[in-house]
């Protein structure tokens, strides 16, 4: 594959670009490419030739043929909200930024196949919308929901706060349109359950991260609108009594539970700390907490009396030191509120943020959480853990800063011994080093470190089969 990343772009290919989407298609003025060359952490800042913004299908496909006859590469960008900068050009100038925000519709909804299709630059949120204005449920649930767009949450394959009971976004998908990287178009837009013709195709570009094909279109699976919902807000001693609390609410709670979350105080700290008009919601401290959300068919009351139940049962074993309860909606909102704001308030943190988004089997979570935590302690006795995360399907967002590493310094930033640490122990429990996040920019080192040779020679194989120049999103994943 050649790197052409770092070799200007011709003024001719642009101008063909022009002539394909438009004036209103394309960007070129430095002030309007600024918000598409740098991430939502301002961690990673590139450069790029031109933004092009396509109206449909048939112009993305055209501007995949001019890059391909011109061996332009392209960077494949959602609503930018990702952590390890997959949507970010490099450094070169010699890329293209492809964002589909003007692809934007919800195509059709069809409430008796409980599907939605919807072009890719629908932001998540429009999307859960549409599902509720059909009396459904999309379950896909994200702090960056507000700004993020479905093609972006596909090509990551996003987790988020209901994977519980859902699943993550490759479970939440029955049909997909790909534009390839030589200007073919893919329509697999099919809302079908059933579907065993050959190669289950659209789990090649899910997760992908824009390196095998442009989705530009895809069908949802919905599902029905749970009438009434329940949240608590727990205070636990520690991870070994959330576990049990999971297991005893589960055994009362059965599948209604769509959310658990574990969250420790130092990562409330931040945010009670940087985002405004938010508090603890709890009379004394702890060390850690438990947000829990149970979603079901009947009415509130009768969900709300199960969660008391469930509590009431978990306070007698000492499962649970203290909860509150809320009473409405705005409670609850304010309650997610705190927990979906944890990223933001380490983003206002001075420190550089080690982020992990690792995963373990649910059961070894609180031996894993104690093990990494004793080896970054012997290893950097300053260091302050932000841990949180779905403790529902094992997924934690295990980061952690040192007082001394600020985030203005660039040595600071390239430093893997924080992370080599913490991954390394997640390989000793057979875990996963990106449960949800991608690896993008910041983790290629680690797939090449913790992959198999056969895993990385089969990923290298489908690169080569799909994007044989190697144009799309260079040097993200492999």
């Amino acid at each position: 594959m050649n790197d052409r990343s770092s070799t200007a772009v011709p003024a001719s290919v642009i101008e063909k670009i022009r002539q394909v989407v438009g004036t209103q298609g394309i960007l070129t003025a430095a002030a309007d490419l600024e918000p598409y060359i740098v991430d939502w952490r301002g961690v990673y800042r590139g450069a790029a030739a031109a933004v092009v913004r396509p109206a449909n299908t048939a112009e993305v496909a055209t501007l995949m043929k001019i890059c391909a006859d011109t061996q332009t590469p392209l960077v494949p960008q959602g609503g930018n909200t990702g952590m390890c900068g997959a949507s970010v050009p490099n450094a070169g100038g010699g890329e293209i930024v492809l964002t589909l925000s003007r692809m934007n519709k919800i195509l059709d909804v069809d409430p008796l196949n409980n599907t939605l299709t919807a072009e890719a630059g629908c932001v998540l949120a429009a999307i859960q919308q549409a599902a509720a204005d059909a009396e459904r449920l999309f379950p896909l649930s994200l702090g960056a929901e507000g700004s993020c767009q479905i093609g972006g949450n596909l090509s990551t394959n996003a987790g988020g706060v209901n994977v519980l009971r859902y699943g993550n976004t490759r479970g939440l998908v029955l049909g997909m349109e790909v534009v390839l990287p030589d200007g073919r178009i893919w329509n697999g837009l099919r809302g079908l359950r059933k579907d065993n013709t050959g190669y289950d195709l659209k789990h090649l570009f899910i997760g992908a991260e824009g390196t095998l094909g442009i989705i530009t279109a895809a069908t949802l699976k919905l599902f029905p609108r749970p009438a009434a919902n329940a949240t608590a807000w727990m205070a636990v001693r520690d991870p070994e009594a959330a576990l049990r609390l999971l297991a005893l609410m589960r055994r009362h709670c059965n599948d209604r539970i769509s959310a658990f979350e574990l969250i420790s105080r130092h990562s409330l700290e931040l945010v009670w700390r940087h985002v405004p008009g938010t508090r603890d919601p709890m009379s004394a401290p702890s060390p850690w907490y438990v947000l829990t959300e149970l979603a079901d068919a009947g009415d509130e009351q009768t969900l709300r009396a199960d969660l008391e139940r469930a509590l009431e049962a978990a306070l007698t074993e000492e499962l649970v030191v203290d909860v509150v309860i809320a009473e409405n909606r705005t409670q609850a909102q304010a309650l997610w509120h705190m927990r979906e704001s944890i990223p933001e308030g380490a983003r206002q943190e001075p420190v550089m943020v080690y982020r992990h988004d690792i995963a373990v089997a649910v059961g070894r979570i609180p031996e894993f959480i104690r093990e990494a935590q004793a080896a970054l302690e012997k290893r950097f006795p300053d260091v302050r853990l932000i841990c949180f995360g779905h403790l529902g399907d094992g997924n934690l967002h295990y980061n952690a800063y040192l007082p001394d590493r600020l985030r203005t310094d660039a040595a600071a930033r390239d430093a893997h011994d924080v992370t080599e640490t913490v991954y390394d122990i997640v390989q000793q429990y057979g875990g996963s080093f990106s449960a949800e996040h991608g690896i993008g920019l910041s983790k290629v080192a680690e797939l090449a470190r913790y992959k198999s040779a056969v895993e990385l020679d089969l990923m290298r194989t489908v690169k080569r089969a799909l994007d044989p120049q190697g144009l799309l999103n260079p040097g993200k994943v492999l």
